[in-house]
């Protein structure tokens, strides 16, 4: 597992939009061979879909050709509701980037057999070639998606009842009231993750710190699911000073040390904007 530690949040946003960025130039994704990418919802992603926002604009990036695969949506929520997914993606990200509609994936809440919608979802993953590069988030109680705490570290898509640590953290959307909040969600799960080429897990701030110690220093254990992490072939973990708060001094300067050619952001957006002339 790559961890690459930087100042604050909005670090965080640069770095990842590059790294996805970088992945998509070199993928040189066309109508036939598109780049499959995962996404998530919650407030942690939204500084990152800026900052590709703004490479789309500075024409560096092109979605022309990018197929995206959601990690969830709440049950009972249609997707004209301001507290769906769909509309989140679609207020945020979607509209502002030249992405094709038939290309966007999300996980119907509302659908009359949710166990099909699942399966469904799986099988078009996997029709679409794979998820190339799984973006996420991760809960204060160390969850990725809405595997919560307990989750199968093998699970693949479905439906889960939702905590209630992750209702009253997501409270702050539905007017701090929990009864407004879903109970349930559709969820990709920690198996469909880990079958992805590469995940990128962002965090910031030290209420995620405790969360991030049992991704990289704690053992695999369901109970925090982002320690999965510790599995994957191609997994890194961008997070900010605050967010590696819980972990040894020794483990954080030697990430520092590795990373440290890795973590120029003016350069690195100067390589893209090179890059991207080549494509």
């Amino acid at each position: 597992m790559r961890v690459i530690i930087l100042k604050n949040a909005h670090e965080v946003a640069r770095w990842s939009a590059y790294q996805i960025t970088k992945k998509i130039l070199k993928f040189n994704p066309t109508k036939e061979k598109p780049f499959v990418l995962g996404l998530p919802t919650g407030s942690t992603p939204l500084a990152t879909y800026r900052e590709l926002i703004n490479l789309y604009n500075e024409g560096i990036l092109s979605f022309e050709n990018i197929v995206t695969f959601n990690m969830d949506e709440y049950v009972g929520l249609k997707p004209e509701d301001p507290q769906s997914y769909h509309y989140f993606m679609n207020e945020n990200f979607f509209k502002h980037i030249n992405i094709k509609k038939e290309n966007i994936n999300i996980l119907d809440g509302c659908a009359d057999d949710l166990e099909k919608e699942c399966h469904d979802y799986e099988e078009k993953i996997k029709k679409a070639g794979g998820i190339q590069l799984f973006l996420g988030g991760v809960g204060e109680d160390g969850h990725i998606a809405f595997n919560e705490p307990g989750s199968s570290l093998s699970s693949h898509t479905r439906d889960k009842d939702l905590t209630y640590d992750t209702i009253l953290a997501n409270s702050r959307f539905f007017d701090n009231d929990i009864e407004k909040v879903p109970k349930s969600a559709l969820t990709i799960g920690v198996g469909t993750l880990m079958d992805s080429k590469e995940v990128m897990i962002l965090a910031n701030g030290y209420k995620k710190a405790r969360a991030v110690y049992h991704g990289v220093e704690a053992g695999v254990n369901h109970l925090w699911t982002i320690s999965a992490l510790q599995l994957h072939r191609r997994a890194v973990l961008v997070i900010d000073e605050m967010a590696a708060s819980d972990i040894k001094v020794k483990t954080y300067r030697y990430f520092k040390e590795i990373e440290a050619k890795n973590l120029d952001l003016e350069k690195y957006k100067k390589y893209l904007i090179k890059d991207s002339k080549k494509s």
